[in-house]
């Protein structure tokens, strides 16, 4: 009896002590699986079940994944990840237009777990670069609202948009041949600017059904999940079960967003028009904007919603950690006092807004919880270059060490003992050379990962922030 009585107290520490250790977050975890999610239910604690870190997230244009990225690049920090970042002559993307190529990558960011930067996505050049249980990942738009933004962003430095009278979008969708220039450098915002991203032939006549078909079934194939900038939080949630992730790990404040001045509002018939001269953008939003559903029924309606609302909930709870009782109030770019914080404006006629932190968050926070705060609202140019420095910074300590153990094993005795195993590697080697690759293996028209034509790699883009609402 005395046995059962010291067991079943040793049992009494051991939750005790698994509810302390992990706080917040198996409160979470457990509300969802009360509710009776399937995914949850085979793995209650979740944080038990190991992260998976191998992750490509093709960062398309105006779709919010700015915000996606800079919680990619949040991820990655705080489990000592190494990210994939462009050389320096193509900025912060990948030599964008241009098919991504592996002589794009920084070589002291080698071998990566993260990509997440602009590129035009060639799965052939990635699978050489990645492990092989990397998983893909990316993020559409509801087509209408996705066009007014690149219109209003890029109308500066598309000549498509830039010759237009006046600037106008209706006039534009009016006569869009007399604007468009297929051949023109930054043509591929003015038409099926997804379809350009993911690889495939933006001008594609619409009537080509079957293209259309074994496009989105190639995207499909090679993507475990495509969010929907709309249902960001449901995607959040999907993204969470995929990876293995915890709550903390998906917490975010939305980036790189236009001021409501900078938008315009869309009828009706310019909806038809734009979905019309983005036919196949259009499709591959309707059909994975109906995949994220099944997705999401497959999981449990009720369940994402719990888990959605205890996201929101908790992101409240961080907000008023970095700002204060209030929320966060956007500001112009002018008005940021930290050069770190300020969003890039890529035009007069647009005003991209972002945050400051409290000038007294100093008095109440550690060094770490500011870290914390100023990485959560940090624009993507700054924290691409400041994760470039603290990668070089590692790369240097690392090749520092592996020196002096090489230095010091000289001084050793010569063992004439061999081994009996190999070596395993986790990762694979830095490819000695990289060369174009025009997909994965099915027609060069159809298949993710197209190689462009036409573009010059290191003509920097006029562009810096691209995700703006």
């Amino acid at each position: 009896m005395w046995k059962k009585r010291v067991f079943l107290v040793i049992i009494a520490i051991s939750t005790i002590s698994l509810l302390l250790h992990h706080g917040g977050h198996l409160t979470w975890t457990m509300e969802a699986f009360h509710l009776g999610c399937p995914a949850l239910r085979s793995h209650p604690y979740s944080g038990l079940k190991p992260k998976h870190s191998n992750v490509v997230f093709l960062k398309t244009h105006k779709t919010a994944s700015s915000t996606m990225q800079n919680l990619l690049f949040r991820f990655a920090e705080r489990n000592n990840l190494t990210v994939a970042l462009p050389i320096q002559a193509c900025s912060h993307q990948f030599c964008y237009p241009r098919s991504f190529t592996t002589h794009s990558v920084h070589q002291h960011t080698l071998p990566p777990n993260i990509v997440t930067n602009h590129m035009r996505f060639n799965k052939a050049e990635l699978k050489r670069l990645m492990p092989n249980d990397t998983i893909y990942v990316t993020i559409l738009r509801e087509p209408g609202s996705m066009f007014e933004s690149l219109f209003s962003y890029y109308n500066q430095y598309c000549q498509s948009f830039k010759r237009v009278p006046n600037g106008s979008l209706e006039a534009f969708l009016d006569e869009p041949w007399r604007y468009y220039k297929p051949e023109e450098n930054y043509s591929m915002y003015a038409r099926n600017t997804l379809t350009y991203d993911l690889g495939g032939d933006k001008d594609r006549p619409a009537k080509d059904v079957s293209y259309a078909k074994a496009f989105v079934a190639e995207v499909e194939r090679v993507f475990s999940l495509v969010m929907i900038s709309e249902y960001f939080d449901e995607s959040l949630v999907l993204l969470r079960h995929l990876l293995s992730w915890d709550l903390e790990d998906i917490l975010y404040v939305k980036l790189n967003m236009r001021t409501p001045s900078s938008k315009q509002g869309l009828t009706d018939d310019l909806r038809k028009k734009i979905r019309a001269w983005n036919s196949l953008d259009a499709q591959l939003f309707d059909h994975f904007n109906a995949s994220l559903w099944r997705q999401i029924s497959a999981v449990g309606p009720a369940c994402v919603a719990r888990e959605v609302r205890l996201l929101r909930e908790t992101q409240e709870k961080l907000m008023k950690r970095c700002f204060g009782e209030g929320m966060p109030l956007v500001r112009s770019a002018a008005e940021i006092k930290n050069k770190e914080l300020r969003p890039w404006q890529p035009s007069g006629k647009v005003d991209i807004v972002g945050y400051d932190l409290p000038a007294n968050i100093s008095q109440s926070f550690s060094n770490q919880d500011q870290e914390l705060c100023l990485r959560l609202i940090m624009p993507e140019v700054q924290y691409t270059k400041m994760l470039l420095r603290s990668q070089l910074l590692r790369y240097r300590l690392t090749s520092q060490g592996r020196a002096q153990q090489q230095s010091h094993s000289f001084q050793q005795p010569v063992r004439t003992s061999l081994l009996r195993h190999p070596a395993h590697r986790s990762q694979p080697p830095v490819p000695a050379a990289a060369t174009p690759a025009s997909g994965t293996g099915t027609n060069s028209k159809t298949a993710v990962g197209q190689q462009s034509k036409g573009q010059n790699p290191l003509k920097p883009s006029p562009h810096r922030l691209e995700n703006s609402s």
